[in-house]
This record gives structure tokens, C-alpha cells and sequence, in this order.
């Protein structure tokens, strides 16, 4: 079995040297850059399982890029970054990271964080990787949802983390708690309003009005529960 393939974005060479030799101990593959449009041009020929990435590079904007690759490559995107402020963590996550790792850090808490998203990205043995429910089908492993007029419409990994969820527990309370088990997440006030971004755009994508939901319904104080019914192929 190939060993998951992890690219570390950051220009600072003492960083990158750092997370590739700890990356690497502990059996991953690495690729690290220092730029932007080097680390573009290379996945034109490599799929990462996880991307690093810093947000103050020297040739582009970092939370663009963060965006970009939730929405187009399918990888656990994971933020290392100085910026300390959780407001700039609560930006990062809405955007679509799957997690945000403050400098300096010990490497061995990245590792820790990286194994902790690769299992909880892991579908279950007995699910399949195509599920259908009212008039939508979800494509897990080209991140894309399709209605039955063959429109389709893309999402992230970190909110294809939250539909997996969902359409694994239709019709069942799914409380904050069970979110955080679930999805890896520390309780904390980023995780919440990150959760929250993520649920309000997958009602958005499958035009699911809050106000009258049918599909993604909010017990207030208790959770969520998801109204449809769920068949995977």
C-alpha cells in the first residue's frame, strides 16, 4: 500500500526541512516548496493526500490558495501559519481547511494532526462512495454533488467531511459533541462557527431553505438532523 503523499508549502527552508524529516520518520511521502507556482505546477503530475500550507507566501495570497485547493483538489488541506488571531483561524477554516496549526509548533503534534484527519477521512467499509437522496446525487470521490437535471456542483473536502456525516446518520440527532468526534475538531468557538459556514453552504448547494428545511434541519441547543432518505451505490 502506497504511503499517503504529503506537500508542505512554506518558505521558510528550516520548516520545511523540519516537517520533512518528521513527516517522513513516520512513514509518509513528502514534496515541499517554497512558492506558489512551483507547488501549482506540481500537481499537475502528483495528488496529495494532505497539503501544509503557510499563509504568507511570496507570490500569492495564502487563503486564496487554501480555497482554491478545498474546492478543486479533494486533499485534507491543513493550515500552518504565525497568524494567531482567531479571527485569521476562523477565516482559514471557513474557507475550507480541514485544520489550522499556529507557529511554532512541535512537529510531532502535525503528524498526530495529519494521521487524526486521514482516519476520520476514511469512509466506512460498508459505504460506498456514490450516495442519492432526494433528487441529489453525491459524489464522493470527485467531490461533486449532481441534481437530477445533471447540474452539477462542487464542494470541499472539509464540507464533504459534514454530508458524509449526515447521509451516514439520516433521520438521527447529530449533536456538536459527536461533530467534534467525528470530524477530529477541538470544542472551541472557531470550530463551531467553521461548522456553521460549512452546514449554511451545503444548504445553499442543495438549495435547502433554513427557514423550511428538507433536507438539513437545526435542533437549536441540541444539533442537527438530516431529513432525507439515504441510498448508497
Amino acid at each position: 500500500m502506497t504511503a499517503p503523499l504529503v506537500t508542505i508549502l512554506d518558505d521558510e527552508p528550516a520548516i520545511r526541512s523540519m516537517l520533512t524529516d518528521a513527516l517522513e520518520e513516520a512513514g509518509f511521502r513528502t514534496l515541499s516548496f517554497a512558492r506558489a507556482q512551483a507547488f501549482n505546477a506540481a500537481l499537475a503530475q502528483h495528488k496529495p493526500d494532505v497539503c501544509l500550507v503557510d499563509l504568507s507566501l511570496p507570490d500569492t495570497d495564502g487563503l486564496t490558495l487554501v480555497h482554491k485547493l478545498a474546492l478543486e483538489q479533494g486533499a485534507i488541506v491543513i493550515i500552518i501559519s504565525g497568524r494567531a488571531l482567531v479571527q485569521d483561524k476562523v477565516t482559514g477554516l471557513e474557507l475550507g481547511a480541514d485544520d489550522y496549526i499556529i507557529k511554532p509548533f512541535d512537529p510531532a503534534e502535525v503528524v498526530a494532526r495529519i494521521r487524526a484527519r486521514l482516519r476520520t477521512s476514511k469512509p466506512a467499509q460498508t459505504v460506498g462512495q456514490i450516495a442519492r437522496f432526494s433528487g441529489w446525487r453525491v459524489f464522493f470521490d470527485q467531490y461533486i454533488m449532481e441534481d437530477d437535471d445533471g447540474q452539477q456542483t462542487a464542494f470541499s473536502h472539509a464540507e464533504g467531511e459534514v454530508l458524509r456525516l449526515f447521509l451516514e446518520n439520516p433521520k438521527r440527532l447529530i449533536s456538536r459533541a459527536q461533530m467534534q468526534d467525528s470530524l477530529g475538531g477541538a470544542a472551541s468557538e472557531s470550530f463551531d462557527r467553521a461548522m456553521d459556514v460549512r452546514i449554511s453552504r451545503l444548504r445553499t448547494k442543495l438549495r435547502d431553505d433554513p427557514k423550511v428545511p428538507q433536507l438539513i434541519k437545526t435542533i437549536y441547543g441540541a444539533g442537527y438532523i438530516f431529513l432525507g432518505d439515504v441510498e448508497w451505490l
